[in-house]
C-alpha cells in the first residue's frame, strides 16, 4: 500500500509540473502574439519582404526589379505574405511567420516525446520558441522561421528514412521539405549539401555487399538532389530567364564571367545588410575585403577571436549590432549537448545515429555559414532545433546521473542547484522578451494610446516625409533614398536606392551640375529624400573641400527642400529641359 502510494504521489507531482510547463508555454506563446500585433517596423521587411510583395500586387504580378537585387531571392513566404497585404493587412505576416516557429517547436516536442519523457518534450519546446533569436524573428516579417523550419523538417523525415529501413516515402518528403527551404532562402542551399552528404554516408555503412550500397547510396543522394531542386525550380527558371544565373545574385561571375559584379555574394547572402543605411555610400565596387578582413580591419578582431566566432555566437550576440552578430542566442545551447554523449552506450543504436546526425547536421551548418559570409544569429538558424534537441538529451542524461548515483539528501541538493541553473539560463530568455516589450510598447499601441502613424515614425524617422509624400506629391514621382537603407515599404511613391549610380560616381567622375540633372532625368528621378546625419558625414569623409563646395552649390541651385524632419528632408529636383 505504501509503495502504491508513493508511486501515485510520484506521478500526480509529475503531472502537475507538465501541467505547469504546458502553462508555462502557452503564456509564452501568447506573449509572442502581442509582441508581433504592432506595425512592421524591421528592417527587412520594409526593404525586402513586404516591400517587394506590395509592388508584385500594385503591378498585377511577379516582374523583374533590377535595381533590387534582394527581388530576386526566393520568395516562398512572401507570397504567401501577398495574401494580407492584397487585403490591407501588414501585421498578420508576422503572424504567419511565428506560425513557423508554432511548428518547428510542435516538431521538437514530438520528436522529444517519442524519445524521451512528456516533461523533456515540453521543456525543449519552451527552450526553443523562448531563444532571444527566435523570439525576435516571430515578431518581424521575415523569412528565416519558414527555413528553420523546412530545413528542420527535412532533417526529421531523413531520420524516418533511416528508421524505417530507406524507405522511399520519408526521403522524398525529405527532398520536398529541403526544395522548400532552398525555395525560402538561399541558406537552404547549405542545407541541401549536408542532408545529400548524410545521404551517402548513411546509405553506404547500412549493409552489405559495400559496392552495391555505394553505388544505392549515390543514386538516393541523385534522387533526393533532383527532387529539391524540382521543388526550387520556379525560381531558378524565373532568375536564369532574368540573369542567365539560376541562383542570382550568388556566384554570378560563374554564370556571367563577362560581367562586372561589385561582389561575389556567397551561399549566406543575406536579404539586406541590417547596416546598409551606413554603408550604402560607400564604394567597394573592387570589393577587396573579405568578411574575415571586414573583421579584422573594421572591427578590430585578433585572428584567434575570428578563429571563435562559431563558439562567441552563443554568448556574445546583440540585436542590431553586426560586431555581434545582430542576433542572441543562450549559453544552454552550447553546454548541455555534450552531456547528450555521456554514457552513449546506454542507448539505442538508432539514438546513437540520431544524435550524432544532428550534432554532425548543426556543427557542418554553423561552420559553412561562418566560412561563407560575416556571422549574423539568424544566418545559423537551421542548426538551433538540433542544438535544442541534444540540449533535452543531456540535461536528461544530467537527471539520470544524479537520480542513480546519489542517496536522497545529496540528490535533492544536485536537483536544486541544477534546477537553479536552468531557472538562471531560462530567465536570460525571459529578460530579452521583457526587454522587448518595453522597447516595441505593443500593449500602448493595442489599448489606443499610440496611433498606428505615430507609431511607425517612433521606429523609423523617415516615415513622416514618406507620408508626406505619399500625401502630396503626384503619382508619377520617383524618389531617390540617400541612406535610408533600402526602406520602401510605406511609400506609395516609386523609390529607387541605388546610390552610387546617381550620386557617388556622377561626383566623382567631375560631372556637370546639368549633366547630373540630365541623369536624374533620364532615370526618371524627381526627387530626393535624405537623412541628414549619415550624408553629410559621408560627405565630409569622403570628399575634398572643392567637391564639398560643389554639393553645396548643387542643393542651393537645383534643388528645393519641400519638407524636412526628424533628419529627414524631402528635396524636389529642378526639372532639366535641353
Amino acid at each position: 500500500m505504501l509503495s502504491s502510494s508513493t508511486q501515485f504521489h510520484s506521478v500526480s507531482k509529475k503531472y502537475g509540473i507538465n501541467i505547469l510547463l504546458c502553462s508555462c508555454l502557452i503564456l509564452l506563446i501568447a506573449s509572442i502574439g502581442i509582441l508581433a500585433s504592432v506595425p512592421p517596423v524591421s528592417r527587412d521587411a520594409l526593404t525586402h519582404h513586404l516591400a517587394i510583395p506590395k509592388l508584385y500586387i500594385k503591378h498585377g504580378g511577379i516582374y523583374e526589379i533590377p535595381h533590387a537585387k534582394w527581388s530576386y531571392y526566393p520568395m516562398n513566404l512572401d507570397l504567401v505574405y501577398m495574401i494580407p497585404l492584397y487585403f490591407g493587412n501588414d501585421i498578420i505576416p508576422k503572424f504567419i511567420h511565428f506560425a513557423f516557429a508554432l511548428f518547428t517547436g510542435w516538431l521538437i516536442f514530438s520528436y522529444l516525446r517519442r524519445r524521451t519523457e512528456l516533461f523533456y518534450a515540453i521543456i525543449g519546446a519552451i527552450l526553443f520558441l523562448s531563444l532571444p533569436i527566435i523570439v525576435k524573428l516571430s515578431i518581424t516579417v521575415y523569412v528565416d522561421l519558414g527555413l528553420i523550419f523546412f530545413s528542420f523538417a527535412a532533417l526529421i523525415y531523413l531520420l524516418q528514412w533511416l528508421e524505417n529501413d530507406f524507405r522511399w516515402r520519408p526521403l522524398v518528403a525529405s527532398a520536398v521539405c529541403c526544395g522548400l527551404a532552398i525555395g525560402t532562402k538561399y541558406n537552404g542551399l547549405i542545407g541541401l549539401f549536408i542532408l545529400i552528404l548524410f545521404i551517402a554516408f548513411i546509405y553506404s555503412r547500412s549493409a552489405t555487399p559495400m559496392v552495391v550500397n555505394q553505388a544505392k547510396s549515390v543514386f538516393f543522394s541523385a534522387v533526393f538532389m533532383l527532387i529539391a531542386l524540382v521543388v526550387f525550380s520556379p525560381w531558378a527558371i524565373r532568375n536564369y530567364k532574368w540573369t542567365d544565373n539560376p541562383i542570382y545574385p550568388l556566384y554570378n561571375s560563374w554564370f556571367n564571367s563577362d560581367q562586372a559584379e561589385p561582389h561575389k555574394a556567397s551561399l549566406t547572402e543575406s536579404d539586406t545588410d541590417p547596416n546598409d543605411d551606413v554603408t550604402e555610400g560607400i564604394d567597394n565596387s573592387k570589393g577587396r575585403w573579405n568578411h574575415f578582413a571586414v573583421r579584422k580591419i573594421i572591427f578590430n578582431e585578433k585572428w584567434w577571436q575570428i578563429i571563435l566566432i562559431p563558439v562567441r555566437i552563443f554568448f556574445q550576440g546583440r540585436d542590431d549590432q553586426p560586431k555581434y552578430f545582430d542576433g542572441r542566442l543562450n549559453p544552454i545551447l552550447f553546454f548541455l549537448p555534450f552531456f547528450a554523449f555521456i554514457n552513449l552506450g546506454d542507448d539505442s543504436s538508432h539514438l546513437k545515429s540520431e544524435k550524432k546526425i544532428f550534432l554532425a547536421y548543426a556543427v557542418l551548418f554553423i561552420i559553412f555559414a561562418f566560412l561563407q559570409r560575416d556571422m549574423r544569429i539568424r544566418y545559423i538558424g537551421p542548426a538551433i532545433p538540433p542544438l535544442a534537441i541534444l540540449s533535452m538529451f543531456g540535461l536528461r542524461k544530467i537527471v539520470d546521473f544524479i537520480q542513480n548515483r546519489f542517496a536522497r539528501l545529496p540528490k535533492r541538493i544536485y536537483l536544486c542547484f541544477l534546477g537553479a541553473l536552468l531557472l538562471f539560463f531560462f530567465g536570460l530568455n525571459l529578460s530579452y522578451l521583457s526587454q522587448q516589450y518595453r522597447m516595441m510598447e505593443p500593449v500602448r499601441y493595442l489599448k489606443g494610446e499610440i496611433q498606428r502613424d505615430a507609431y511607425i515614425a517612433k521606429y523609423r524617422p523617415e516615415y513622416a516625409a514618406i507620408r508626406f509624400a505619399n500625401q502630396n506629391l503626384p503619382h508619377s514621382a520617383t524618389i531617390l533614398g540617400i541612406f535610408l537603407g533600402n526602406r520602401s515599404y510605406y511609400s506609395d511613391l516609386e523609390m529607387r536606392f541605388d546610390f552610387n549610380t546617381f550620386i557617388l560616381k556622377a561626383f566623382r567622375q567631375k560631372k556637370t551640375d546639368y549633366q547630373i540633372l540630365a541623369n536624374f532625368q533620364n532615370m526618371g528621378i524627381t526627387h530626393l529624400l535624405i537623412r541628414y546625419d549619415l550624408f553629410n558625414s559621408w560627405v565630409e569623409n569622403n570628399f575634398d573641400d572643392t567637391e564639398k563646395q560643389r554639393f553645396r552649390y548643387f542643393f542651393n541651385d537645383h534643388t528645393s527642400l519641400i519638407y524636412a524632419k526628424n533628419g529627414h528632408g524631402l528635396y524636389r529636383l529642378e526639372s532639366f529641359n535641353r
